[in-house]
């Protein structure tokens, strides 16, 4: 089954690609990868962004859907730069940063509203990439988390 098709199963509508908030391009197309720009947690209704620390102003699960909403924008963005989502062959690599409270340590836990979205769109061998999860002391405007991703595109 092709990834478009994939999404519509899953009833996943994605959101118009954000523009750049500074001097970057959202994705650049290299050596057979794309590599996408740090993607915040947009809500996809249009009602803004997830903002706040976890846990003092976010709970877990509010950061782990500020996550998925990274995923849709990653998705948005990379639909964007190729076309179609069916050029895409793996995820290869992710990075994800969560606006942390010094002693919180369930990063990975947060991280996976990211790769959880990967895995159901992408499936269980694509899906799966290397990644890392970190706390940031801050992430720009107050947001809750933030994600790049690379893909490998097909031959």
């Amino acid at each position: 089954m092709s990834v478009e098709a994939r999404l519509a199963e899953l009833g996943i509508t994605l959101p118009e690609a954000g523009k750049p908030l500074g001097t970057y391009i959202p994705v650049r197309i290299a050596g057979g990868f794309a590599h996408v720009s740090g993607q915040g947690p947009n809500r996809p209704d249009g009602n803004g962004a997830v903002i706040g620390k976890v846990p003092s102003e976010r709970t877990v699960e509010e950061a782990v859907e500020a996550a998925r909403f990274c995923g849709l924008q990653a998705l948005a963005q990379l639909r964007k730069a190729l076309g179609s989502l069916d050029r895409i062959e793996c995820v290869v690599r992710t990075l994800g940063m969560v606006n942390a409270d010094p002693d919180f340590g369930a990063h990975p836990r947060v991280i996976n509203g990211f790769a959880d979205l990967m895995v159901d769109v992408f499936g269980e061998e694509a899906g799966h990439g290397a990644r890392s999860a970190v706390g940031m002391g801050s992430l720009p405007n107050g947001i809750t988390v933030e994600v790049e991703v690379t893909v490998k595109l097909r031959d």
